[in-house]
């Protein structure tokens, strides 16, 4: 019986995301989504003793490694809570407008992914759970057992990007009627049956899962606040490095960091009394986005849609 520490993750644009921090021995940085702690032990290996790394995440198992790393070394302090409190958490701190660098790696994890446990696959059976902190919120068999049926498809049509989503959400809420849902390859097999048009190499489940664990997770919801937090806890000069893994995560970051970027004049009325200084940028753009490399993608599939984004704070 596998326990939940065979379940590895593979630490997604490593180089890329920590070089792109440009890590100062003595600096202060925020990991805010620890996972397996991949990052956070690269970082430390460049920070010296002055230096200070604070990581969050949502996941319980995840605090567990966390809290080993922290006690291993005294420059590292692990948080249970949503990268979209990080505001709150690094004023809480005395960090606030003295970070050097903020990273969030978005997304679910392969321990998350792989544990048939936590519900969040349609390749493993599992019980229907995909929260990341299972202590907190409603579970996908809560969810899918009481949600109306434009709600359900409305979750998988904006969450998932699922083209059939009404059919889908149809199936679904057909089914429940005769017995709820409980597990995952039951659910994954219904909403299969109702999509009418498989995409090669991709299972016709995956839209629909994906749209459920960021609807049930908040997850665009504390991109955004997490985004906005960022950019206050951050010093002048300090980095933003954010890898996202769908369109929908990358949208809500591109046009954060442009909009930061050239300031926010053409969002508002011309004729508003604002003085120019509110117009002035806040960020920079650093590079083109970067994407994993054709090794990196043989060696570690999910790798293939990562994107990371780069910007430094100029005010």
């Amino acid at each position: 019986m596998n326990t939940h520490s065979d379940y590895l993750h593979i630490t997604v644009l490593l180089d890329e995301a920590v070089a792109a921090l440009d890590v100062r021995p003595d600096g202060r940085y925020l990991d805010g989504t620890f996972g397996r702690g991949g990052h956070s032990r690269r970082i430390l290996g460049l920070l010296g003793e002055s230096g200070r790394l604070l990581g969050f995440d949502k996941d319980p198992r995840a605090i567990e490694t966390g809290q080993t790393l922290a006690a291993e070394d005294g420059r590292f302090v692990v948080v249970q809570r949503s990268f979209g409190e990080l505001g709150a958490e690094a004023s809480a701190q005395g960090l606030e407008g003295r970070v050097n660098g903020v990273l969030l790696d978005l997304g679910v994890s392969s321990p998350q992914l792989d544990d048939p446990e936590r519900g969040f696959s349609f390749l493993h059976d599992g019980p229907l759970d995909m929260r990341m902190n299972p202590a907190v919120g409603v579970s996908a068999t809560q969810w899918i057992a009481e949600a109306p049926e434009a709600e359900i498809a409305r979750v998988f049509r904006d969450y998932g990007e699922e083209r059939f989503a009404k059919r889908m959400a149809k199936a679904v809420v057909a089914r429940r009627q005769e017995r709820p849902f409980e597990r995952t390859a039951d659910l994954a097999a219904v909403l299969a049956e109702a999509n009418p048009a498989w995409e090669k190499g991709k299972n016709p489940a995956t839209r629909a899962f994906q749209g459920m664990r960021i609807h049930l997770n908040s997850e665009l919801a504390d991109l955004e606040q997490g985004l906005d937090a960022a950019l206050e806890v951050l010093a002048v000069g300090g980095r933003l490095v954010v890898i996202s893994f769908h369109s929908l995560e990358d949208r809500i970051v591109k046009q954060f960091m442009r909009r930061h970027a050239k300031g926010e004049a053409d969002t508002l009325p011309r004729d508003l009394p604002i003085r120019p200084v509110a117009f002035e940028p806040r960020l920079k753009l650093l590079g083109k986005p970067v994407y994993a490399s054709d090794a990196e993608v043989r060696a570690n599939p999910r790798a293939r849609s990562a994107v990371m984004r780069v910007a430094e704070k100029v005010r």
